[in-house]
């Protein structure tokens, strides 16, 4: 299980992708279409055309690892569709991974306090 940390980068494909493909097909997809490096760390999401199902693709520094999941009865809520990809807070990620609706989650602005002490 992916467990993202506040330091996780996590991109969304705003265009769905062929659902056949695999770890390499979608790694070729990162750096082909994002324009990304596959192997840097951070989590790519990615959809079917059907919004039931969502792929990602993350490098954890010993492999590829691919996490596939398709929702019974509901659908993922999904950017709008365009070219591109687009990048979400853990939170957001969290949210959009349990079905829910990530474009409601809105992250505390943590102040910068005037004094130490």
């Amino acid at each position: 299980m992916i467990a993202p940390g506040n330091d996780l980068k996590i991109y969304v494909a705003t265009r769905p992708v062929d659902f056949r493909r695999g770890m390499d097909g979608l790694a070729l997809a990162v750096q082909e279409m994002l324009g990304l490096d596959p192997f840097c760390g951070a989590a790519f999401v990615f959809r079917a055309k059907r919004a039931d199902r969502i792929k990602i693709l993350v490098w954890d520094r010993t492999g590829l690892v691919l996490v596939h999941k398709r929702l019974e009865g509901s659908k993922f809520v999904w950017p709008q569709v365009r070219d591109g990809v687009m990048r979400i807070s853990p939170a957001m990620f969290a949210a959009l991974f349990e079905g829910l609706d990530w474009r409601l989650v809105r992250p505390e602005r943590a102040r910068r306090p005037q004094l130490a002490g």
